[in-house]
């Protein structure tokens, strides 16, 4: 269901926020609240979601959940501590009603968020407030969201969203889905499903049944349609699915196994990897036409490509250097660029949204790790360390990375970790998972 949002009729914003950056929470006492997202040590901001108010009988049963789904989603990030309710002095029962500093200054709150929910058959509409309680100001302009009471936890997400881009001064990202691979049975007996959740976890849903083997969703850049890798007829395939269907198609028949497709951000063209005749190059093909065209033609393996966002580049691994790295190259072909210099193997890698970064898989000295670089392969830097870590996946706002974790015996599960290293962290499946993609923000 699309939500509508509106600016509701609040007090303007007293102070401007600060672009972010990782530093404790204030650059002076009654300095504007702000997060400064750096390399330094972050000492969460402490937050109050109290409980919202419900404005109409109805919409108590969504009241208290909304806020919980606020404080969880903020509380995740890593940035913030939630002041519990249980020691809040203060109690919000009028949305409208004069905050007591005060009284959440005594409990050590630095941010409060205050919201109201309200319910007319199956319509309903959730508004916030965020307040600085230090400066004892309002930080910018109350938002309302109106939708179906079903989709009562995006509003949920969007106040966090919301929330999140005030004190930070970065994009959210909460109100997102995460389809991966789900994996149940015996290792030699595996089943393997497409699934898709919401990013915290909720609202699971299966999207094929088993029969086949699936590998490596990825979301088209409307966040409405799937490239995935099925084994239904013997050997990889590249299918399209339409997740308002749920109807998978074949990508056009290329005479030969095809595999590692991923959306340009026209959303129109694939890039995938065609295995034929004992080499394995770097295609694309338009959806539209059925055109295809070569992108590489070396005597070696090519796979695993991601577009810029600006759909001007191609950042892709080979082994044409004799070991697995990362290379660069114009969207159309041409000469590829080595960006990776480093000890070990690189690959999967993964523009970031924000166009300045490429994640990576790395594997050196039996050891498996989540990295970032510069597009130009600079300022290389190692998030995470594991037996298996593999599959970086962005969200949205390029702040965060999801990935699959795997130890010695024991099946994949998903993580997520802060492009800082920090905030290290385990999303929870009801089942094994692997091949995580992060969706853009819905719609």
């Amino acid at each position: 269901m699309r939500l509508t949002r509106r600016a509701a009729l609040m007090l303007p914003a007293a102070a401007a926020l600060v672009p972010a950056g990782l530093v404790p929470a204030r650059a002076q006492s009654r300095g504007p609240l702000r997060i400064e997202v750096t390399e330094g040590v972050i000492e969460p901001v402490p937050v109050a979601v109290p409980p919202f108010v419900a404005e109409t009988g109805s919409a108590e049963q969504y009241a208290g959940p909304v806020a919980r789904i606020v404080a969880s989603n903020l509380v995740n990030t890593g940035l913030f501590r939630e002041i519990p309710a249980s020691a809040h002095i203060a109690r919000i029962t009028n949305f409208d009603s004069p905050v007591g500093y005060s009284d959440w200054r005594a409990v050590n709150a630095q941010a409060l968020v205050t919201g109201a929910v309200s319910v007319q058959g199956d319509r309903m509409a959730v508004k916030f407030r965020l307040f600085d309680v230090i400066s004892g100001q309002q930080m910018g302009e109350g938002l309302q969201f109106t939708g179906d009471t079903g989709s009562w936890r995006r509003m949920g997400h969007k106040v966090s969203d919301a929330v999140y881009s005030r004190i930070t001064g970065e994009g959210g990202y909460f109100d997102s889905r995460i389809v991966f691979v789900a994996e149940t049975g015996p290792r030699d007996r595996r089943v393997k499903r497409l699934a898709i959740m919401d990013q915290d976890g909720a609202n699971l849903r299966y999207l094929t049944d088993g029969r086949f083997t699936v590998l490596a969703p990825r979301f088209s850049p409307g966040g409405d349609r799937i490239l995935y890798t099925s084994y239904e007829a013997g050997e990889p395939r590249i299918m399209v699915m339409e997740l308002a269907s749920l109807r998978p198609r074949a990508l056009r028949e290329q005479g030969g196994m095809t595999f590692a497709p991923r959306f340009a951000p026209d959303g129109q063209t694939v890039v995938f990897s065609l295995s034929r005749g004992g080499t394995t190059n770097l295609y694309t093909v338009s959806l539209g036409s059925g055109q295809t065209r070569q992108l590489t033609s070396a005597p070696s393996i090519a796979t695993a490509a991601s577009f810029a966002p600006d759909g001007s580049r191609i950042v892709f691994e080979s082994d044409r250097s004799g070991t697995q790295q990362l290379y660069v190259m114009s969207a159309g072909g041409g000469e590829a660029r080595r960006i990776s210099f480093g000890e070990g193997r690189y690959a999967t890698p993964v523009w970031s949204p924000r166009g300045d970064l490429i994640a990576f898989t790395k594997s050196h000295q039996g050891r498996f790790h989540i990295g970032v670089m510069r597009t130009d392969g600079s300022e290389e830097r190692l998030l995470t360390a594991s037996f298996l870590d593999e599959g970086p996946s962005w969200a949205p706002n390029g702040r965060v990375i999801v990935f699959h974790r795997e130890g010695p015996g024991t099946d994949p599960q998903l993580f997520s970790v802060d492009i800082s290293g920090r905030n290290l962290r385990r999303v929870e499946t009801e089942t094994a998972a692997s091949d995580p993609a992060w969706s853009p923000l819905l719609p």
